[in-house]
């Protein structure tokens, strides 16, 4: 389980096509210390299994349907990525709670800043638009971001100048990909709900 609250900006130094699959070769001193065969790192709220690990860098395997389900196989050596390790117990949960199981892409919109703060307008999958909600918890690349404004097929969020110099939300562009994770406690409210609404159907 992870938070949200990314540990550093790291950068893809290589990537092997495998054919089904990629191998993902990328730089991270502080995420890798300490690090160890089959740990989890997220990259750009992926959750990730670390492969090999060395000298500030580890490999991992994405597999075609993470490569289809997120915006992963659009990186490329020299890309660089929000990389968070999972939360330890006894840890602060200072973001929200993050699986690291991306539900669905989005594409950057606009961009409007202010003198020490920007607002992002991101577009939203139909299928998503029923978990986002104002003032609500969203992930956005592996970020904790809270909703300023939830639209028909878009959302809105305030970046402030911390997220904007150490993540990749400051330096993505209009028309640019943006892995998501909506908030998986609400995803876990409409199931329950859908069970009593059978269960008071019979």
């Amino acid at each position: 389980m992870f938070t949200g609250i990314v540990e550093e900006l790291g950068e893809v130094t290589a990537v092997e096509n495998l054919g089904d699959s990629s191998r993902f070769r990328l730089r991270g001193p502080v995420v890798t210390e300490g690090a160890k065969h089959g740990d989890s790192i997220a990259v750009n709220g992926v959750c990730l299994t670390v492969v090999d690990f060395g000298d500030g860098e580890f490999t991992a395997d994405v597999m075609a349907e993470t490569l289809n389900r997120s915006s992963l196989g659009a990186l490329e050596t020299g890309s660089r990525v929000n990389l968070e390790r999972p939360m330890a117990i006894g840890d602060r949960l200072g973001g929200h709670i993050v699986q690291g199981h991306v539900d669905g892409t989005g594409t950057i919109v606009e961009r409007k800043p202010s003198e020490n703060w920007e607002l992002v307008k991101i577009s939203l999958p139909a299928d998503l638009t029923r978990y986002v909600v104002e003032k609500g918890s969203i992930t956005v690349d592996g970020v904790s971001l809270t909703v300023v404004d939830a639209g028909p097929d878009y959302f809105t969020i305030s970046l402030i100048p911390t997220t904007l110099a150490l993540t990749t939300l400051g330096i993505k562009q209009p028309g640019d990909p943006v892995n998501l994770e909506v908030d998986v406690i609400a995803k876990y409210v409409e199931r329950l709900l859908g069970a009593d609404a059978k269960e008071n159907v019979k």
